[in-house]
């Protein structure tokens, strides 16, 4: 199995034992970046008591291991909004959660390259988009593009898609505790449990524990990624998300800047950028399979792609394999807002990777309409029961 030296899931003091039944006004499933997000923005609203119902960890899911990306270009409106959104949440974040240490957001930028006239054409279908929903990404040529990230081979791309406000955290594991210590200062409660099933009762609902126990919620808010299927379940609702393993490779910390902006091809299956501690991370976007037997096709891919495409990378050693997970649904997008038939019922999950870049948004949709506020228009292309309609908004911008 790979390597897990990159930071893991937080599972010191956060939360306490269930020892007794429990009500509450809203009880989030799930201590990841979106059920905290939506604790957080209940709590910034003071929507009354709410408690985070968590398994393993904070972050012990798919905010444990992942890259801590936060971009604008998407191919759909949903998520452009949503982004531009949690960006302008991300840039005054370490203030609003009073964080302990600065979370250091660093725009670095994204650069999406294409290698054919149809990925430039798609790009750029992109970018009007974007564009017209107040994203700053341009398309360019390829000259232009290697002025932006020196040692970019020009001749190996018919151009690329650039948004300069991109970015990325770092340690994206310390926004997630940000997040935590924000909802236990303001009196969240997260409680070490495994919530099994969900009983509708009157006037809410009723959560059983593992071993026994019961919780009552008037509202609950199921955020549990890929483990959110089978909670839905006891309620009588399917939801179409599977676990989806990601891979990534990460380097020593070097001294020298090799590359600054993000950059990422979707046509070779590759990302690579450098973070501010030196280390280079970089993947092959379609490993998958057994990493005891792949680890060495997988990098003999992304030192392809290397060779051909940064060649100033090319002594840069990647020893370390890291593995992360997805959430993943047909469209490769979330699933966000009530369950549907279920009065105090609500889901926020399948986020297909990009849950983090969007969970400022997310929570504070969420938040609102928990508290009676109308939901935003655009959220009702992530409905819950869009599949049975038939009504999929695919998302061709997932890396």
């Amino acid at each position: 199995m790979p390597r897990r030296d990159a930071p893991q899931p937080t599972r010191r003091r956060w939360a306490r034992p269930v020892s007794d039944t429990l009500r509450t006004r809203v009880a989030i499933v799930g201590a990841g970046i979106t059920g905290l997000s939506i604790a957080w923005h209940l709590l910034e609203r003071g929507a009354g008591r709410v408690t985070v119902y968590e398994r393993t960890g904070v972050g012990a899911g798919a905010s444990g291991v992942q890259p801590g990306g936060v971009r604008q270009q998407w191919s759909t409106a949903v998520n452009c909004l949503l982004a531009r959104d949690s960006l302008a949440f991300y840039r005054e974040a370490s203030g609003r959660l009073q964080a302990r240490v600065d979370l250091r957001f660093r725009a670095c930028g994204y650069l999406f390259l294409a290698h054919s006239a149809t990925e430039l054409e798609r790009l750029a279908r992109a970018v009007d988009l974007q564009r017209g929903l107040g994203v700053p990404s341009r398309v360019l040529a390829p000259a232009d593009a290697a002025g932006l990230v020196p040692g970019l081979n020009a001749d190996a791309i018919a151009g690329a898609s650039w948004c300069a406000e991109d970015g990325y955290f770092d340690r994206p594991q310390s926004v997630v505790e940000a997040f935590a210590e924000a909802v236990l200062r303001g009196g969240t409660e997260i409680r070490a449990a495994e919530v099994v099933a969900l009983d509708a009762v009157h006037g809410g609902w009723t959560l059983r524990l593992a071993g026994g126990e019961e919780a009552r919620a008037e509202q609950v808010v199921v955020a549990a990624g890929y483990d959110s299927p089978p909670l839905l379940a006891t309620a009588g609702f399917e939801l179409p998300i599977e676990r989806e393993a990601r891979y990534m490779f990460y380097g020593d910390p070097i001294a020298e800047r090799l590359l600054d902006p993000l950059v990422v091809s979707q046509e070779k299956h590759f990302a690579a950028k450098q973070l501010a501690d030196g280390r280079v991370l970089a993947s092959d976007l379609s490993a998958a399979g057994d990493p005891e037997t792949e680890r060495a096709a997988w990098r003999e891919h992304v030192r392809a792609c290397v060779a051909e495409l940064l060649p100033r990378l090319e002594f840069v050693s990647l020893p370390l394999l890291v593995e992360g997970v997805y959430d993943v649904t047909p469209d490769h997008q979330a699933i966000v807002g009530p369950v549907p038939e279920r009065p105090g019922l609500w889901i926020a999950a399948g986020f297909s990777g990009h849950g983090f870049m969007v969970a400022p948004a997310v929570g504070r949709s969420i938040a609102a309409q928990l508290c009676g506020d109308p939901p935003e228009a655009h959220l009702a292309e992530l409905a819950a029961d869009r599949f049975a309609r038939g009504e999929l908004v695919p998302e061709s911008g997932v890396v």
